[in-house]
């Protein structure tokens, strides 16, 4: 028996692709609100992080 048999005999199989998509939908909604609506210092802080901690091990 194929996969897609199994996935036919399940009652209301339809709906998950619309559910996935909502999901995938709401998230890309809330970073991109987070990325434009957030403060912009602690964005430039999050970003020196990497070189920042380098910099440290160097020494």
């Amino acid at each position: 028996m194929k996969f897609i048999n199994y996935l036919e005999s399940i009652t209301g199989v339809g709906i998950y692709p619309l559910i996935s998509l909502l999901i995938f939908f709401v998230f890309f909604v809330a970073v991109t609100f987070i990325v434009f609506k957030g403060d912009k210092e602690y964005f430039n802080n999050a970003a020196k992080i990497p070189v920042q901690d380098n910099e440290n091990q160097l020494q």
